[in-house]
């Protein structure tokens, strides 16, 4: 039986890169076939084509051994470390078949991971260390445990992971419920008591009425600065201050100043960019580039 591939702080990857290799692969990869022969080794290597927080080394590595397991593959640079354009992220050797057939995939996963990372390192860094920088469940589906670990090579921190990590109570559940006050007192009776009540409000009324039902976090949903800084004197450290919604990046360093102790943010994994790296090979006189 194939072993699983887990990576200690990723997760078990395997099933990613098997359902990505087989979308790509199904049918072979004809050109590589029909234009090289099956015995040439060469030596390959993927290069940042912009300045970019590396996340995903050991996924990109671990495809290539997937589709040939003598391919040599080592990764430059730890992910979390900041590379400049140019930087060279993993050197390849290997049977030249192998290496393009696994390099579309490779890059797919690779640069995805690095995009995640490098939007989040943004968003920390305005932040300055004021408040935590958190993802959302907004993640590609199928990839989120990449995703998540992007988040945090870029130095951000994850939200519930799936809906039985936390308490969140949003909008649709408040009126299903049939208001704040009955959906937290619902939750303190029914919750386990290993997990935080959260609740989403929209103003300062909501906000009263989620404190005095005894919810341990709020969530303050697309509240502008004003409001923001109203919040933070009524919940006077009674409760995690959770600010959302709509968020941008120049918006962050204001923010953090408010006093409030994470601002969750979808853009980090369902509008991060793809960062620019490519796969190339050696030339025939040795030469790179």
């Amino acid at each position: 039986m194939e072993s699983t591939l887990t990576f200690s702080e990723i997760g078990p990857v395997d099933g990613i890169i098997n359902a990505a290799l087989a979308e790509d692969l199904a049918s072979g990869d004809v050109t590589g076939r029909v234009t090289v022969s099956a015995h040439t080794r060469w030596s390959a290597r993927l290069i940042a084509k912009q300045r970019l927080v590396v996340a995903g080394g050991a996924v990109a590595r671990a495809v290539f051994h997937r589709v040939d397991p003598t391919v040599e593959a080592s990764m430059l640079l730890r992910d979390g470390e900041v590379a400049a354009a140019g930087t060279v992220l993993l050197q390849l050797q290997g049977n030249a078949r192998a290496l393009l057939a696994a390099e579309r995939t490779a890059l797919n996963l690779l640069q995805r991971m690095c995009g995640v990372a490098t939007l989040t390192r943004a968003y920390v860094d305005a932040a300055a260390g004021r408040c935590r920088i958190v993802d959302t469940r907004k993640t590609m589906p199928g990839l989120r445990a990449l995703d998540r670990y992007a988040v945090r090579c870029g130095g951000g921190h994850n939200h519930r992971n799936d809906l039985g990590a936390g308490v969140l109570i949003k909008e649709n559940h408040v009126r299903a419920a049939g208001g704040v006050a009955e959906a937290v007192a619902r939750a303190r009776v029914h919750a386990p008591h290993t997990l935080r009540i959260e609740c989403e409000v929209t103003d300062l009324d909501e906000l009263r009425e989620a404190l005095r039902a005894g919810a341990d976090a709020v969530l303050l949903d697309n509240m502008d600065d004003e409001q923001v800084r109203a919040a933070v004197a009524i919940v006077d450290r009674k409760a995690v201050v959770e600010v959302s919604g709509g968020v941008s990046l120049e918006r962050i360093s204001q923010l953090a100043h408010l006093g409030i102790d994470v601002i969750s943010v979808g853009k980090l994994t369902h509008s991060a960019p793809a960062s620019d790296i490519s796969l190339l090979f050696q030339r025939g006189d040795g030469s790179w580039g």
